[in-house]
């Protein structure tokens, strides 16, 4: 296209103002094309307003909070190296707050969907399957790839363990009773606690999800757990307060999986 100057062209005034008009749009459209659009930032919360959002643990409810989607998470894991807010969806309202820690143990929640630096994230709280965005600000947030899924299927009783899509083992194992059910859906390993007060198991698992049954249990807010028994009572059977219990190769095996790791029961 030949370019030419119409700036001391001697027009009538209907001519120049279509070709102002034209030079505008040209411009818009040229400014449009050529600029992505900017990333929606997090929206400011003072401490005063901070202190008074619910913290995302496994004590806590999150009542604003998105349900789980279920698309298919994308295997990174984040950690808050400090207490972090939770957005209800990019750039939008604060709805709770991410501790470092979770019960004794680093918090690591998996990522399920990523918006140019932000994340969405499942949950520790309730409701079940609760998720929300959060910033990925490299200067409090460390992220890391986790290639473990585990599931667990209900009525085959049966708890699998891969790594990276190719199984690591398989175990047959116990859930929770007709009327104290282990809650279906996505959910993940919340931490590993050394067991100092029930003989049941040296090490319980804590996941994401908690007790539909149960608001609160032997003093706790009802968390689903992963664990061995005493006993082989519990095999291929549904004879537990929500709980899935396994046998002892199947917990060694768990023990070495790093939390954050999803978990689907189905």
């Amino acid at each position: 296209m030949e370019s030419f100057d119409v700036s001391n062209r001697r027009l009538p005034k209907w001519n120049r103002a279509k070709i102002c008009c034209f030079a505008a749009v040209v411009t818009l459209l040229a400014a449009g094309c050529g600029s992505e659009p900017a990333t929606p930032v997090p929206v400011a919360v003072n401490q005063e307003d901070l202190t008074l959002l619910p913290q995302a643990t496994t004590f806590a409810t999150v009542p604003d909070a998105a349900k789980d989607s279920g698309a298919p998470a994308t295997g990174k894991v984040v950690h808050p190296k400090d207490e972090i807010v939770v957005y209800q969806s990019v750039g939008g309202k604060a709805i709770a707050r991410l501790p470092s820690i979770q019960v004794g143990s680093p918090t690591w929640v998996p990522v399920l969907s990523e918006q140019d630096d932000w994340a969405e994230i499942l949950l520790p709280a309730r409701p079940n399957a609760a998720v929300g965005w959060v910033h990925l600000n490299p200067a409090v947030v460390e992220t890391a790839q986790n290639d473990y899924t585990i599931k667990v299927d209900r009525a085959a009783f049966s708890l699998e363990l891969d790594r990276a899509g190719k199984p690591v083992g398989n175990w047959t194992v116990g859930t929770g009773k007709p009327e104290f059910p282990t809650p279906a859906g996505r959910a993940f390993l919340l931490a590993s606690i050394e067991e100092t007060v029930n003989k049941y198991s040296p090490i319980v698992l804590p996941l994401s999800a908690h007790s539909e049954s149960h608001e609160t249990f032997g003093g706790g807010p009802g968390t689903v757990g992963i664990h061995t028994w005493p006993n082989d009572s519990y095999v291929g059977k549904a004879n537990s307060d929500g709980c899935i219990r396994v046998p002892q190769a199947a917990l060694d095996e768990l023990v070495k999986v790093p939390l954050g790791a999803i978990v689907t029961i189905v």
